[in-house]
């Protein structure tokens, strides 16, 4: 066991924490993360690809529902545009150029009353303000939407109130029932409370937000990859390890197949080194065939190798 005991020291030891601590996150964070993200993107596709060949339902059964996998579902709602209830979301784009969501509220006949997304309308003035929006339409309307959910609030960017318009930053059911002083009824969905996202050609419409494309996207791969470099982090030390275990076996099979000096060799340079520390009459000069003075060898591994550490090795 004492080849192994070089382990102990600091460096190997904070290699080992190092590598255990980014394999640990591989399979418990960075892997999870991103199969999580496929597995989600897979579903998401799964209900758009089937909400365009499905027939559009009531809203009244979503609205009843759990709320598990709504989000997308194709519906109709049978009711009235509520007078002077217009918010535009900011910072959305159309065609690559500055734009604004214009959202309203819609009250159903049976008196409840959902946050409908009428679709994108360009800025206007050089993509600093919103330009005129006209109203929808009065009476009684029959649309056909998407149900989508809320996108959440942006809590250090709070409603305002600019151009003569109500604007947000999010498309959400809370906070718009908040600013326009309506009890807006979330749909259930998965997410948070949703809306009503509208179809081409609907009353009331302007330009809808484009589907999302049916693609998975590299989430899979990225997963994959983080479980394949926590693997490759263990078994990388324990190369390492295999190497220099390797190194200083090979390193003490050519300190002991070193030949040490003869016996009679080292006494004559003893007795020649203490009769010169006895002798008061320096030497004379060397010959150049006077033979070298012979060194005693070290015969031990650890003194006859330079440490890689620095210092000793172990």
């Amino acid at each position: 066991m004492r080849r192994l005991t070089f382990l102990l020291r600091p460096s190997w030891l904070i290699l080992a924490v190092v590598v255990a601590g980014f394999a640990y996150l591989c399979f418990t964070v960075l892997a999870p993360w991103q199969l999580g993200k496929n597995t989600r993107t897979s579903d998401r596709n799964d209900r758009i690809a089937a909400s365009v060949h499905a027939d559009p339902v009531d809203i009244a059964g979503p609205l009843s529902g759990d709320g598990k996998n709504t989000e997308w579902r194709r519906v109709t709602a049978n009711g009235s545009y509520v007078p002077d209830s217009t918010v535009l979301v900011r910072l959305r784009h159309l065609d690559g150029q500055p734009a604004y969501t214009v959202l309203a509220a819609f009250r159903l006949d049976d008196g409840r009353t959902l946050l409908v997304d009428r679709g994108q309308i360009a800025a206007a003035q050089g993509g600093t303000r919103p330009p005129a929006i006209a109203d929808p339409p009065t009476g009684p309307q029959h649309l056909e939407a998407r149900i989508r959910a809320s996108e959440g609030v942006i809590e250090k960017k709070p409603p305002t109130t600019e151009d003569g318009f109500r604007q947000v930053y999010t498309t959400d059911t809370a906070q718009e029932a908040t600013v326009l002083g309506l009890p807006l009824t979330p749909i259930p969905t998965d997410g948070l409370g949703g809306y009503l996202q509208l179809d081409t050609g609907q009353p009331g419409a302007f330009t809808p937000d484009a589907l999302p494309q049916l693609d998975a996207g590299p989430y899979l791969s990225y997963g994959l990859q983080w479980l394949a470099f926590g693997v490759m982090a263990p078994l990388g030390l324990g190369y390492f390890v295999w190497a220099e275990i390797r190194a200083r076996r090979r390193e003490k099979t050519e300190a002991d197949a070193q030949p040490a000096a003869p016996a009679e060799q080292v006494a004559e340079v003893t007795a020649t080194t203490d009769d010169t520390a006895e002798s008061p009459i320096p030497s004379p000069a060397a010959k150049p065939n006077d033979p070298a003075p012979i060194k005693a060898k070290p015969t031990a591994n650890e003194a006859r190798l330079a440490d890689r550490y620095g210092g000793t090795r172990r």
